[in-house]
């Protein structure tokens, strides 16, 4: 039998990548580490003051984690529900995103030993009006709480039926704020720094559970996990870990008594005074308005972003549903129920479920799609399907009669395709189509959740770390209408034009067709 090159150099690698350390995992010398930077205080953000640094305390370690191992890191943005399915899917080696440790993640992923140990922590409003203190007389009220976390699963247990779950800790807070939920749950960490420095805010009863934060690896990894728990130990033993939580005031009596280290604190807490600093500052019109043009480099690149999916997108969707609609209506018998099983199975499912379906399930056939392809794929194939319905009906308001008629002077039926009845079904078809950009526009907000950060996603990373959703928002909301505008216009003045020479095109078939006669 031939063996070939291709397959023993892979065989070969495959020995090596499983005999050696976990510089044999990182042959670009790169660690990188996933994590959600959206309402990620204390553990990842962009910083107001700075929006080009990425800080955190969960940052700091991954970067000494990264300086232990040799490595450089380097930060993945995803949406924190999927950062253990993207971290398999590997878009990167490592997730820290203050993860719990639980045993049905543990079958499904490695933990590295714990970095932080921590409890969940009751907040409700200013004297507080509901009266809830602890779990058991929460039962009857609303509490928020963060999605797929362990305080979710802590209060279902407690018997609390009307639990809120959201995304990012900030718009819990927000709710809280604005009446709807009698007390919030969640990690300490973020109950300091989400709440503290807010006046209308209380703690209330005592420290709920205990979790343990752990770095995930995948199964197999055994090597690289080993690199990584001593490496976690070295920056114990050295001190390195305990400067960082002292340097944004995490350290407490539970890490005390997990790090066995009583000492006083090593450094002072400057990034706890930095951040309430800035939310303590004063929210006047200038500072706003200083801050708001501090956000417009991060806005410019998330535009970008979805500019360039919207339209590689809209432009896969109106080549593949012009051709789904021509084979539905002049195909033959095999090709138009093929066209309708697809049209009906494409409307009749999320494209969410499709996005899923493309960027992380495909990989376990052997497809693997970058996040941009994947994305432009996804949307793309999902607006085929309701273009090919315009196509459909603009083909269908063509009078019957001129394919006759073009068949009778001698043309093919794709030459009367072409030159007859699909130039007059577009100019039908250009209004639905334009809405439907501006439609898939927004959409392009789902890319978000395989990595890609768009004008959305920037949005909610900047409205939650600087407890702005109005001004912000009102920002991205511009920025969508900038970028649709021109394309609104572009198809009115499309339309107008083939209005015009919409005529002058039937003549010029009718000349045509009858040049074949002759």
């Amino acid at each position: 039998m031939k063996i070939k090159p291709k397959l023993c150099a892979a065989f070969i690698a495959a020995m090596l990548f499983a005999s050696c350390a976990y510089a044999g995992f990182m042959p670009d010398k790169v660690l990188r580490w996933g994590g959600n930077s959206e309402g990620g205080v204390p553990f990842i953000l962009y910083d107001p003051e700075d929006q080009s640094k990425l800080t955190g305390f969960e940052t700091e370690i991954a970067e000494a984690l990264a300086a232990e191992l040799g490595l450089k890191a380097e930060f993945v943005q995803n949406v924190w529900d999927i950062l253990i399915p993207g971290m398999q899917r590997g878009l990167y080696d490592i997730a820290i995103n203050g993860i719990e440790v639980t045993p049905e993640r543990a079958e499904m992923i490695n933990f590295s030993i714990p970095y932080y140990v921590t409890y969940l922590q009751m907040v409700v409003p200013k004297g507080n009006p509901a009266g809830v203190s602890n779990l058991e007389n929460a039962r009857g009220h609303t509490i928020g709480t963060l999605r797929g976390s362990y305080a979710y699963e802590t209060l279902a247990k407690a018997g609390i039926t009307d639990i809120r779950s959201y995304e990012n800790e900030a718009t819990a807070y927000q709710d809280m704020q604005n009446g709807r939920l009698d007390a919030v749950v969640m990690d300490a960490p973020m109950s300091i720094y989400y709440s503290q420095f807010n006046p209308m805010f209380e703690f209330v009863g005592e420290p709920i559970g205990r979790m343990e934060y752990a770095m995930t690896i995948r199964k197999g990894e055994e090597e690289f996990l080993k690199a990584v728990n001593e490496a976690i130990v070295k920056l114990r033993d050295n001190g390195t870990l305990r400067r960082i939580y002292d340097r944004w005031n995490l350290w407490s009596p539970v890490m005390a008594d997990f790090f066995n280290d009583h000492r006083p604190a090593l450094e002072k807490p400057v990034m706890y005074d930095h951040w309430a600093d800035i939310q303590r500052g004063a929210r006047n019109w200038g500072e706003r308005l200083k801050r708001y043009a501090g956000f417009l480099p991060s806005f410019g690149k998330a535009a970008l972003v979805t500019l360039e999916v919207s339209i590689c997108s809209m432009a896969l969707a109106l080549f593949v549903g012009l051709l789904i609609a021509v084979c539905r209506l002049f195909g033959p018998l095999p090709l138009r129920a093929l066209a309708l099983c697809y049209t009906e199975f494409i409307r009749g499912t999320p494209v969410m479920i499709q996005l899923f379906f493309i960027f992380y399930g495909l990989p376990n056939v052997g497809i693997r799609l970058t996040p941009f392809v994947a994305g432009t794929l996804a949307l793309g194939m999902n607006y085929a399907a309701y273009e090919s319905e315009n196509y459909r009906a603009g083909l269908e308001a063509v009078p019957r009669a001129q394919m006759e008629g073009a068949l009778a002077l001698g043309m093919t039926k794709w030459e009367a395709l072409r030159h007859v009845i699909l130039p007059q079904s577009i100019r039908v078809s250009l209004l639905p189509m334009t809405n439907d950009f501006i439609a898939l526009l927004k959409d392009s907000s789902l890319v978000s959740i395989i990595t890609l950060v768009d004008l959305t996603r920037t949005y909610g990373q900047l409205a939650t770390v600087n407890y702005d959703y109005f001004g912000t928002g009102f920002i991205v909301a511009v920025i969508y209408l900038l970028i649709g505008t021109p394309f609104v216009r572009l198809a009115r003045k499309l339309e107008k034009k083939l209005n015009v020479s919409l005529r002058g095109r039937r003549v010029v078939a009718v000349h045509r067709a009858a040049n074949y006669n002759e």
